[in-house]
């Protein structure tokens, strides 16, 4: 059984920083891109960050370019987010997803999600 497991959420100050871990289980993930989402209430899901398989490129929504950072685990079946400088609007249930076509990150239909991780920033 496929599955993808959020950790590292929380609640956290305003400026503060929060690393996320998503570890894949059930399959090998080594030629999968993978992915970081997000949703807020009352808000649509966006897609955060992104890398491919091999890590050798990465994406970020233009609302987190240069706090957030996305990476890869040595086995490949494990995806970080390193987040800095966190503000209120960060807010959100964060979701990890994975898909062996990577363009399904951008239309918000991987093959596979995690079941999601709360952080809060206070202001």
């Amino acid at each position: 059984q496929v599955q993808l497991v959020e950790s590292g959420g929380g609640l956290v100050q305003a400026g503060g920083s929060l690393r996320l871990s998503c570890a894949a289980s059930g399959r090998t993930f080594v030629n999968f891109a993978m992915g970081w989402f997000r949703q807020a209430p009352g808000k649509e899901r966006e897609l955060v960050a992104a890398i491919n398989w091999d890590g050798g490129s990465t994406n970020y929504a233009d609302s987190v370019k240069g706090r957030f950072t996305i990476s890869r685990g040595d086995g490949k079946n494990t995806v970080y987010l390193q987040m800095n400088s966190l503000k209120p609007e960060d807010t959100a249930v964060y979701y990890c997803a994975a898909t062996i076509f990577p363009e399904r990150l951008r239309r918000q239909s991987p093959d596979y999600w995690g079941q999601g991780t709360q952080v809060t920033v206070s202001s």
